[in-house]
């Protein structure tokens, strides 16, 4: 009678065990790194995202096939990519836009690392970015953001759907 009890709870606990594991993980951020380069007056921006989630995302919002691991559709993402990214991460550095240049992503592991650059940037005194990358996705989505100028690094974080932060150096 045991052994019989053990299988009926086992099976039910190794499915359900599966099924958590291919649900969904259990925190939706994603991670922007900001750094001033004074000798060649730039920002270097990098912005790490799930993919799964940002997948998703993609799919959504242009209707069309994403695949971010595919080799063969890079360039096709590389598009899609930059576009959502460029209506998703603005800055302004004092109080002029600055121009976000794509240099492409990349994956590594289970997340999306997409780059770009700010040219003209002599200095940063204060820095404005409004990130609301993936909020459409998920009310419980949080945006850490890190600015890196000279010695001085801070740190915030902007949760749905608060989108905007300033930070003074």
């Amino acid at each position: 009678m045991t052994g019989l009890l053990f299988k009926w709870l086992f099976i039910p606990f190794i499915w359900l065990s599966a099924v958590a594991k291919t649900d969904h993980h259990p925190i939706f951020v994603s991670v922007t790194e900001i750094e001033h380069n004074k000798e060649e007056k730039t920002l270097e921006i990098s912005c790490k995202i799930f993919t799964d989630d940002f997948e998703k995302v993609l799919r959504n919002s242009y209707k069309s096939r994403v695949d971010l691991s595919e080799e063969k559709m890079k360039p096709a993402m590389e598009k899609l990519v930059n576009d959502y990214m460029q209506k998703h991460l603005q800055i302004a550095v004092d109080g002029k836009k600055a121009g976000l240049q794509f240099i492409g992503f990349e994956k590594i592991d289970e997340a999306i690392y997409s780059y770009f650059r700010a040219d003209n940037i002599a200095a940063v005194k204060k820095i404005r970015i409004t990130n609301d990358v993936l909020f459409e996705y998920k009310s419980q989505q949080m945006n850490l953001i890190h600015v890196t100028v000279g010695a001085n690094r801070k740190s915030t974080k902007l949760s749905n759907p608060d989108k905007e932060a300033v930070l003074s150096f």
